[in-house]
């Protein structure tokens, strides 16, 4: 993990790293960015009435950790040879959680270009539960979508539209927002939410390179910019083209380098921030903070 803070601190490369793991012989990774350390499995306290695909929970530097079963989760058969079983700790949308997987492999650098939408509805029909598909030299990498993953096992973790109510009495606004997210579940209740927050004119795209696309015939059509988008909110990590490279796009663009861009993402970090900054981002908060990205959406939208 010792180069995880150089990957980092690159601003808009369009690439990242993939640590590949593998669950019944099948091939996974997950974003370098997401994980704090992997260990071998050790011993977990069960805990009662919890989901079945929780494992229990262990200590570790003083910090309580969920392990959440990827094999079973997945449907998947379980490892036969449990002692070498992994867990991956990882930290995103400022939590902690353990994924048990069987082996991990390495480490790839791709770009973000070579990963390739998923069909919506794999592995035991669970839809969405695979972000994108990388084809990385001889073999193909399933990246799945942890976020959901965690939302399903435990709801509380995800976006709560009674948060929106807490903001009090809203008004309608006609200002066009440009949603970026691939994950179909959190791109559903972040439109859900903005809309009960009173945003109904909202664009949506999967990627940040369908937003790009919106951008550029937005900015040929010869119409003012903010016509068509009066704020861009992104996710970071998506197929095709992450969030930070999207903002670099509109950063250096002399007619839309004035629309404010918010990084929506499980990943900001203090790391992840100093890179935000260098790409130009208006401003970067933490899922599943949906009252937070409303405030901002209010105070940036142009």
């Amino acid at each position: 993990m010792e180069r995880q803070s150089e990957i980092l601190l690159e601003s808009g490369t369009n690439e990242f790293e993939i640590m590949e793991f593998t669950i019944a012989g099948q091939t996974f990774g997950i974003n370098v960015a997401k994980v704090r350390e992997i260990m071998m499995v050790c011993p977990v306290k069960p805990m009662q009435k919890a989901q079945k695909d929780i494992e229990g929970i262990f200590k570790s530097r003083d910090v309580v950790i969920t392990v959440i079963d990827l094999a079973s989760y997945l449907s998947l058969p379980e490892s036969t040879n449990p002692e070498r079983d992994i867990f991956i700790v990882t930290n995103f949308n400022n939590t902690n959680f353990a994924f048990h997987v069987h082996t991990v492999v390495g480490i790839d650098r791709v770009s973000w270009e070579e990963i390739k939408k998923p069909d919506k509805i794999i592995y035991g029909g669970k839809e969405g539960v695979a972000t994108g598909i990388a084809d990385f030299e001889d073999h193909l990498i399933t990246i799945l979508d942890f976020e959901k993953i965690v939302s399903e096992i435990s709801p509380e973790l995800g976006i709560q539209l009674d948060d929106i109510k807490k903001l009090g009495p809203r008004t309608r606004s006609v200002k066009p927002v440009l949603l970026a997210e691939d994950s179909m579940l959190l791109s559903k209740m972040i439109v859900e939410s903005l809309r009960q927050a009173g945003y109904e004119n909202l664009t949506i795209t999967s990627d940040g390179q369908e937003a790009w696309n919106f951008l550029t015939e937005a900015k040929e059509s010869g119409d003012p910019i903010t016509n068509h988008v009066c704020c861009v909110v992104t996710d970071i990590e998506m197929p095709q083209m992450d969030g930070h490279h999207l903002t670099k796009l509109i950063k250096e663009d002399p007619v839309l380098r004035e629309l404010p861009v918010i990084l929506f993402s499980s990943l900001i970090n203090e790391e992840m921030r100093r890179k935000g900054e260098m790409v130009g981002a208006s401003a970067q908060i933490s899922k599943p903070e949906i009252a937070n990205l409303v405030t901002l959406i209010d105070k940036l939208a142009l």
